[in-house]
């Protein structure tokens, strides 16, 4: 395998139809705040309805958090207006990407943007390949894009074998959010 010229920073994409691709990116949060790095988090689709416990622990570390989306697609009554508003997380996340002031940058739920035609695959490909050095990148979402797998330095795909959904158990706060 040929080594990447970038040794120093990684991309790491979380993907695939399991739970727990967010929860592990905000687990690599905890562990780059405990090692003192400039952390921050943009998700995108989700709104910020509910109030999930990592937003609470994310604000209790003084991590920065955005929430830009209006929440997952099958709630929106203006899909127009929910492409807007993740293309505007979009321009959010760029500008974090270039600015060389985050250590680690989550940009949570982006997959999305790409499936559902928001975004230029190759727009958001060449904003993480060519990011500020010092930033580190999670990326997670179902069905990541090819591009996405291609440029990750690891790539992670959680599987459903199981879930208490499927015997119409309903989230629950402290497990799921």
């Amino acid at each position: 395998m040929e080594a990447k010229s970038r040794t120093q920073t990684r991309v790491l994409v979380n993907t695939g139809d399991g739970k727990g691709k967010s929860s592990a990116a905000f687990g690599v949060m905890g562990r780059a705040w405990a090692r003192d790095w400039t952390v921050a988090v943009v998700q995108f689709v989700k709104g910020g309805r509910w109030q999930v416990g990592e937003k609470k622990l994310a604000d209790h570390l003084g991590i920065e958090w955005h929430t830009l989306g209006d929440g997952f697609t099958w709630e929106s009554e203006d899909l127009d207006e929910s492409a807007a508003k993740n293309r505007h997380a979009w321009e959010v996340a760029a500008e974090k990407l270039s600015s060389g002031d985050y250590d680690l940058l989550i940009l949570d739920e982006l997959t999305y943007t790409i499936t559902y035609g928001w975004l230029d695959p190759a727009v958001v490909v060449d904003a993480v390949v060519g990011r500020h050095p010092r930033t580190n990148v999670v990326i997670t979402g179902r069905d990541a894009a090819p591009e996405l797998v291609e440029i990750a330095d690891t790539v992670t795909e959680m599987r459903k074998v199981k879930h208490a959904y499927d015997e119409g158990i309903g989230a629950r706060k402290g497990i799921e959010y």
